[in-house]
C-alpha cells in the first residue's frame, strides 16, 4: 500500500529524514514515534504530497508520489497535526467542499457525512462557522473529512491530540475497521499505550533515522513500548 525507499530531506545542512526504508501494507495499522524533531511530520507530508523531498521514492498502490502525485492524492487521506480548516465555511459547507474534490456522489456523500458526524455528536454543529469550533471539534471535522472519500490509506499526525476519551476511542475502532477492509493507515503518535494496544506494527525514528521497526512483538520484545523507546532514545 506505501512503500518508503531511501526518503532523504533535508532542510538547509540539516538532514530532517536520512535514508528512511519502510513498508506499510494492506490491513496494517502502522505507528510511527520518536521525540519532537525526530522527522516524523516530514516524513507523512512528504507521503502527502506536501513537502518535495530530495532523494529516494514514495508509492502508494504502486504509483509513485513524484511521478503522478494527482492519482496518489486519490488515494489517501491525510489529516495534520493542526486542523488548518477553512475558518469562513461552516461544518458542513466544508465537508461538501472535500467530498466535490474527491467526487463524491451526493447520496454517498450524505450517508456518510451523517454516520460520521453521528459517531462524533458533531451533527448539530455542522451548520456553525468553523471559526467558532474548539480545537476537539476541528479535530472531529478533520477525520470525517479524511474518511469522506473512501481512501485505501491514510495518514495522520498525532490524531488523538485535542480529542476526548470518547471520540478517541471511537477513532481508534473507526481505524480498526478502516484497515480490516485492507486500507492502511501511518500515525504518528507520543501516546505509546495507544500505539503498543493498537498498532500491527511500529517504527522509531530517532534524529531522522530509523532504529527499530516491525511487528509490535518484534520491537517489544518483553518490555513495554514505553520501555523499548526510552532505552533506544538513550542510547
Amino acid at each position: 500500500m506505501l512503500e518508503i525507499r531511501n526518503l532523504t530531506k533535508s532542510f538547509g545542512e540539516k538532514k530532517a529524514v536520512d535514508n528512511l526504508s519502510l513498508e506499510i501494507k494492506p490491513g496494517e495499522i502502522y505507528g510511527f514515534i520518536g521525540h519532537n524533531g525526530a522527522g516524523k511530520t516530514t516524513t507523512l507530508k512528504s507521503i502527502a504530497g506536501i513537502l518535495q523531498f530530495d532523494e529516494g521514492e514514495i508509492k502508494i498502490g504502486g504509483v509513485s508520489i513524484r511521478e503522478d502525485p494527482i492519482a496518489c492524492k486519490r488515494m489517501l487521506a491525510y489529516i495534520p497535526d493542526n486542523p488548518d480548516i477553512y475558518e469562513f465555511m461552516t461544518g458542513i459547507k466544508y465537508l461538501n467542499f472535500i467530498a466535490d474534490i474527491f467526487g463524491v456522489g451526493a447520496k454517498e456523500r450524505q450517508e456518510r457525512i451523517k454516520k460520521y458526524a453521528d459517531l462524533f455528536e458533531l451533527t448539530k454543529d455542522l451548520a456553525e462557522p468553523v471559526s467558532a469550533y474548539s480545537h476537539g471539534m476541528k479535530q472531529k471535522l478533520a477525520v470525517i473529512s479524511a474518511w469522506l472519500h473512501e481512501p485505501k490509506l491514510i495518514i495522520m499526525d498525532e490524531p488523538f491530540v485535542g480529542l476526548d476519551p470518547k471520540a478517541a476511542h471511537i477513532l481508534k475502532e473507526m481505524m480498526r475497521e478502516f484497515c480490516d477492509k485492507g486500507n492502511a493507515i501511518f500515525f504518528s503518535t507520543h501516546v505509546l499505550e495507544v500505539a503498543q494496544k493498537l498498532c500491527d506494527k511500529v517504527a522509531i525514528i530517532k534524529n531522522g533515522k530509523l532504529i527499530r521497526s516491525g511487528t509490535m512483538e518484534e520491537v517489544r520484545g518483553d518490555d513495554s513500548l514505553e520501555e523499548v523507546f526510552l532505552e533506544l532514545e538513550e542510547e
